[in-house]
């Protein structure tokens, strides 16, 4: 086990082999984010005492609105990610993607399952443009399809639960999952773009992507029937779910950018030995 300051680690692909102090605190703060974080914890924490049970009993009927919900929400983000992500940063009003899904969980949380498969592709979408800011804050280029899958990618990153362990469910496993799926997928968008959404490529990603994203709407749909959360309201549960990925996102993007600085394997160590020490 490393204790204490992480000092040196071994990089690639650059002259200072090194990672800086400011690059090793991002990358301690991300390793922690992306492994420790997950949506019950926040809503935990919303609420002020522990929800480990929440989402795993849904009844039949909730769980196929899910299902239904979380396909829709895929393509609407698919759609969002080929065609209408801006490739330069525009203006916006701070937190007003966050207003939007605290209205939108609002709604929700009024009428229930009923609105699911409206509700939640307007916050996926949304939380979409979160991450793309995340995205190009970190240096990256929107205009590589690779780019905009990888933002999708959040959606998987950001679907942890407790009872994964690092070998399965660790963001370097799931990206190592996602790996083969993704570069196949980022070869017909550039191709063909939206014209080929059907393609087996994209629909195997999306597949993907889905199977772990509906595992949190699973959570944040039980959410709503927890009583101190009911009693808090669907907007704040959907500020939650939109701040957690958030969180991924940003964490994720410090991770792919300090991998173009330093080189994969060094910075995969770093982040091993990270996971050892406290955060920063």
């Amino acid at each position: 086990m490393v204790t204490g300051e992480i000092t040196t680690i071994p990089a690639a692909r650059v002259q200072t082999t090194e990672l800086t102090a400011a690059d090793l605190g991002a990358l301690r703060d991300a390793a922690h984010t992306l492994e420790r974080s997950t949506l019950v914890g926040r809503l935990s924490s919303l609420a002020g005492r522990p929800l480990e049970m929440i989402g795993r009993n849904l009844p039949v009927q909730a769980q196929e609105a899910v299902g239904r919900a979380t396909e829709l929400a895929m393509n609407a983000a698919l759609r969002a990610a080929l065609t209408t992500m801006p490739t330069t940063r525009r203006f916006r009003i701070r937190g007003l993607d966050t207003a939007a899904a605290m209205t939108s969980g609002a709604l929700g949380g009024a009428l229930g399952l009923i609105t699911l498969p409206i509700e939640l592709p307007v916050s996926t979408v949304l939380m979409l443009r979160t991450i793309a800011d995340s995205a190009r804050e970190n240096g990256e280029d929107l205009s590589d399809p690779e780019t905009r899958l990888a933002c999708l990618e959040v959606f998987a990153l950001g679907s942890r639960v407790e009872t994964e362990d690092l070998a399965s469910g660790g963001y370097f496993a799931v990206r190592a999952a996602l790996a083969k799926s993704i570069t196949q997928a980022a070869k017909v968008a550039a191709a063909h773009g939206l014209a080929d959404k059907s393609a087996p490529a994209l629909v195997r990603f999306m597949a993907q992507i889905a199977s772990r994203f509906g595992v949190v709407v699973s959570q944040k749909v039980a959410a709503g029937a927890v009583p101190i959360l009911g009693a808090i309201g669907g907007a704040a549960v959907n500020a939650a779910f939109l701040e957690h990925f958030r969180s991924i996102a940003r964490a994720h993007f410090t991770i792919r950018r300090l991998e173009r600085a330093y080189g994969a394997e060094g910075v995969r160590t770093a982040y091993q030995a990270a996971l050892s020490g406290p955060a920063a």
